[in-house]
């Protein structure tokens, strides 16, 4: 069945850095719109950034801009989020979600997410 798997989440001192993977199978990963959410302990899940089909961000959250970089590998049917500069209020647990287009409209999948923790 079709999976997003995601990896590399942790716990990292602010400051830090971190590269977050999601591994996409069994479905048409370069037809698909991926974005990473995330959701924080008694938070709505919000959107983290998102990205083009070809590659292009297309969105950050104001919260991370400048920090957080969006990036795919359509070879490798992969998505990736590298986050710098981490800090304590990017504690959460991070979604991948891929969102179809064209003939795949309507289609939508989520990973089981990963832990991210911020912390000295």
């Amino acid at each position: 069945q079709v999976k997003l798997v995601e990896s590399g989440g942790g716990l990292v001192q602010p400051g830090g850095s971190l590269r977050l993977s999601c591994a996409a199978s069994r479905f048409t990963f370069s037809s698909y719109v991926m974005n990473w959410y995330r959701q924080a302990p008694g938070k709505e899940r919000e959107l983290v950034a998102a990205i083009t089909r070809a590659g292009a961000p297309i969105n950050y959250a104001d919260s991370v801009k400048g920090r957080f970089t969006i990036s795919r590998d359509n070879a490798k049917n992969t998505v990736y989020l590298q986050m710098n500069s981490l800090k304590a209020e990017d504690t959460a647990v991070y979604y991948c979600n891929a969102v179809g287009t064209g003939s795949f409209s309507g289609y939508r999948y989520w990973g089981q997410g990963t832990q991210v923790t911020v912390s000295s």
